[in-house]
């Protein structure tokens, strides 16, 4: 005897993979996170190393001050493609375990949806570089990853929204503790990053590689 309810229920499941990209890997979190915060502490050995030459010279050298703003632009570049590398890697796997393509209509969308907070969010950082202003590009990475992954969950994972909104509020909160740019950037894009990608690998993933 059939039963409505399984059948009401498989179509959903049918119909939210097709209009949802689910292939999303927990192990891509974890990744981003360990390399966002080794991306920190790299960061934070090159201002500590710039603050100590200040201190033996007595006065701030600009060009230097040039060189490092400069680095720690080329390092969060850096940082960032390693992640998205990383997420890609473990997002193929498991999409090929699942039999399941990467790349399709609900990908697409997901992909665009991230990319416009993203990208908005690129030009307004770079301008701040170019006018010299470092003190809110750490709460402004924060604000627009935090919009583009809202952005973007309702074409994936819903538990993306959550992470989203807390990486907008350790934004908020870094605005007004502007000298902790590098720390609120650890825990964002480090820690939140490792707890989200641990928790949705233990409820999505840990029973198909068990």
């Amino acid at each position: 005897m059939d039963n409505p309810l399984a059948d009401i229920q498989d179509i959903k499941r049918i119909m939210e993979r097709s209009s949802r990209f689910i292939s999303l890997s927990g192990l891509s979190g974890i990744a981003a996170g360990f390399f966002g915060l080794l991306g920190s502490a790299i960061a934070y050995k090159w201002i500590n190393e710039y603050y100590k030459s200040y201190n033996i010279r007595g006065q701030w050298d600009l060009n230097d001050f040039a060189r490092l703003e400069w680095k720690l632009f080329l390092l969060g570049i850096a940082t960032m493609c390693l992640a998205l590398l990383s997420g890609f890697y473990f997002t193929w796997k498991k999409a090929t375990r699942n039999k399941m393509v990467v790349w399709n209509a609900s990908s697409r969308r997901l992909v665009i949806n991230l990319s416009i907070p993203l990208l908005t969010g690129g030009v307004f950082i770079f301008a701040m570089l170019l006018n010299n202003d470092w003190k809110f590009i750490g709460p402004a990475c924060l604000l627009f990853y935090g919009l583009a992954l809202i952005n973007g969950s309702k074409y994936t994972l819903d538990e993306i929204r959550y992470l989203g909104m807390l990486e907008i509020a350790l934004g908020c909160i870094n605005l007004f503790l502007p000298g902790y740019g590098l720390y609120f950037w650890a825990a964002g894009f480090g820690i939140l990053h490792i707890i989200y990608g641990a928790l949705m690998w233990n409820k999505y993933e840990r029973a198909e590689t068990a």
